[in-house]
């Protein structure tokens, strides 16, 4: 480890496995009001709810293959569907539509979500992952939108708009925003690089350039750019080979965070500085105590 990552983590730290199982884990999400983990079982269908005092307990099945979870500046759950290409929320128990087209067309299949908590807008990558198979999804016709973007739901709901170039992005996967919100982070899985974008007080986005390019690549391991956060110090954690990379704010590689398993995604929570990261490692799902915490997250 890193002299710069031994700041973030302690060396001594050790994951600590919190279920397993699965077929691939993906899309955590911390619920305060709860004091709970979400996370998704894609290939199995099911959401799974974890607790330091219950364990882990099965939350919801079936879940049309849910992939990547937020919550609004309410507090209300947000879902990315890969079988329906659908982005919910669930209030009060009840699924509601947020979005599922755009221009007329259907959308590929939302894929990881984060919410703007200034001002209480979303944005949401859309790949095509869920229209490949029936593991991760439902195979069916690649002709959705036409290409992989990144839209926005503007606050209070409304028709999507696109925030990127329509060729901007392969696949579109993690998203994140800076702890001041003037910065959108977005990798790439198909050119396996990770971009930047500042944000302007409308919720636009300005040109993207890209801060890391081959991420992984040489490193040790299977994964690729996934799940990807931002730490309350401006640095980008996100999934590739042999766990988690570590990245300064400008995409300088601080070090990586090492899982026994290809992990999908990752995310802060517990207690109320949100020192615990937790790993969604493939079959199974870990929990590491760090020293930094999250960038601040909605409910706001």
């Amino acid at each position: 480890m890193t002299a710069d990552l031994a700041s973030l983590i302690d060396p001594a730290a050790t994951l600590t496995k919190i279920g397993s199982g699965y077929q691939f884990t993906e899309g955590p999400v911390w619920v305060p009001e709860q004091n709970c983990l979400l996370f998704s079982d894609i290939p199995g269908d099911a959401r799974w709810r974890w607790t330091r005092a219950e364990g882990m307990t099965l939350d919801l099945f079936p879940t049309f293959k849910g992939n990547g979870m937020a919550l609004d500046n309410d507090g209300h759950l947000i879902v990315c569907e890969q079988v329906s290409s659908c982005l919910v929320r669930f209030v009060n128990g009840k699924r509601e539509l947020i979005a599922y087209h755009y221009d007329g067309k259907y959308l590929n299949s939302p894929n990881d979500v984060v919410t703007r908590g200034s001002d209480g807008s979303i944005y949401f990558t859309d790949p095509d992952y869920g229209r490949w198979n029936d593991w991760i999804g439902q195979e069916r016709s690649r002709d959705g939108v036409g290409w992989c973007a990144v839209f926005r739901v503007p606050p209070g709901g409304g028709e999507l708009e696109l925030v990127v170039a329509e060729d901007e992005f392969d696949h579109p996967n993690g998203l994140c925003f800076s702890p001041d919100e003037s910065r959108l982070y977005v990798n790439d899985s198909g050119n396996l690089k990770v971009k930047v974008f500042d944000v302007a007080p409308d919720g636009s986005l300005g040109p993207g350039r890209v801060i890391a390019e081959n991420v992984g690549v040489g490193g040790a391991g299977a994964g690729n750019c996934d799940g990807m956060e931002c730490d309350e110090l401006g640095n980008v954690w996100v999934t590739g080979p042999g766990g988690v990379w570590v990245l300064t704010p400008e995409g300088e590689k601080i070090g990586v965070v090492e899982t026994p398993e290809v992990c999908g995604s990752l995310c802060w929570g517990s207690g109320a500085e949100r020192h615990t990261l937790f790993l969604m490692t493939s079959t199974t799902a870990h929990m590491i105590e760090t020293i930094v915490g999250p960038a601040p997250l909605p409910p706001f």
